[in-house]
């Protein structure tokens, strides 16, 4: 093929290749004209092949005429493909629009959640009491967890039914109670000693009214002039803040491996005043926990003398006392994630 005919066939695709350009009426249609045109198999490609069969003196000359119309059907694919997305990001901003003169949405503050609000609450109530609140390690090792706490190895509490074990270390729980805050607070501070240690649990049980996790506050009171009537008057001290009323409240003889002797907190049942009604089934009396004279062998595990020091020690869960003070009966909707259940409890924070 001669140059001229290279040539002629250059200036026929550049007019042919005008003309398509001015039919494109979208990004489909200019993605189809570039491999069309300008493709490894396209048509300016294909007569550029045919360069092979030049001299050396023409090839230039076709070359550069070839480039020309190469740059100039790229410029144009370009400004329109720049064209079709101005055009697009327009549609998009008209279809999207947003009003910014509308008033906006109001935003709430912050809500506390009700187990969180009993906690500080009664928190607060034991401060007034003397009571230091103490935190501790949610992950515990069994001595402060079992074995300070005067409970046995063949205890059911121990078991894999009841607690949660972390594999590979058969020595590590997840508490099961706070009453390993007291045991820390016993090895670290000497008596007198008067705190509380409120904060998450963790038990294998799961109904209306026991959750894998939960929340208990515990009480540990040391001195060397320690009786249950001081015990039964800081718990009445505690219900009649926390219910806003006077209950009266009763110990019952029971059994805890950490306390001798033990018993089981009772009150005057909140919502019939110990009348008899559903929620104490009739016997005007509900449980919200236990309590007991600190065991010699917890003090001796901790380093404290039994013959000078006496304590007791108390625990109650969170969500009972939430369950009671709110009149609710399954300690599961706690955990429900409902907004407007638990807004009915919870104070406002801005």
């Amino acid at each position: 093929m001669s140059i001229e005919n290279l040539l002629q066939s250059l200036s026929e695709l550049e007019q042919k290749s005008q003309t398509a350009l001015a039919a494109i009426d979208g990004p489909d249609a200019l993605e189809k004209f570039r491999v069309e045109w300008l493709g490894k198999k396209g048509q300016l490609t294909e007569v550029m092949k045919s360069m092979g069969q030049l001299s050396a003196e023409d090839r230039p000359k076709v070359g550069a005429r070839a480039n020309e119309i190469r740059t100039q059907l790229q410029v144009a694919v370009d400004l329109l493909a720049e064209d079709h997305q101005n055009k697009e990001w327009a549609k998009r901003l008209e279809s999207e629009r947003i009003d910014v003169t509308l008033p906006g949405r109001k935003v709430s503050g912050n809500q506390e959640h009700p187990v969180r609000t009993t906690m500080e609450e009664l928190v607060r109530i034991f401060e007034k009491c003397g009571f230091m609140p103490e935190l501790g390690p949610e992950v515990e090792h069994e001595f402060f967890n079992f074995d300070a706490l005067n409970i046995p190895a063949a205890h059911p509490a121990r078991a894999l039914q009841d607690t949660f074990y972390v594999k590979g270390y058969p020595q590590i729980v997840l508490r099961t109670q706070t009453s390993p805050v007291q045991v820390r607070t016993m090895l670290a501070q000497k008596p007198p000693i008067r705190m509380v240690c409120p904060g998450r649990v963790f038990r294998a049980d799961y109904d209306a009214t026991h959750s894998p996790m939960f929340h208990q506050i515990e009480g540990l009171f040391i001195d060397t002039d320690v009786h249950m009537g001081d015990l039964k008057g800081i718990l009445a001290t505690m219900i009649r803040d926390f219910f806003r009323v006077e209950l009266k409240v009763r110990l019952r003889p029971s059994f805890f491996p950490f306390t001798e002797p033990s018993a089981e907190i009772d009150i005057q049942c909140p919502f019939c005043e110990g009348k008899g009604c559903k929620t104490c089934k009739s016997s005007g009396w509900v449980e919200i926990g236990g309590c007991g004279m600190v065991d010699p062998e917890v003090f001796k595990a901790c380093g404290i003398d039994p013959d000078k020091y006496k304590g007791f020690a108390f625990g109650m869960g969170i969500e009972r006392m939430a369950m009671l003070k709110y009149g609710l009966d399954d300690l599961r909707t706690f955990y429900e994630s409902d907004q407007k259940f638990v807004s009915q409890f919870s104070r406002w924070r801005s």
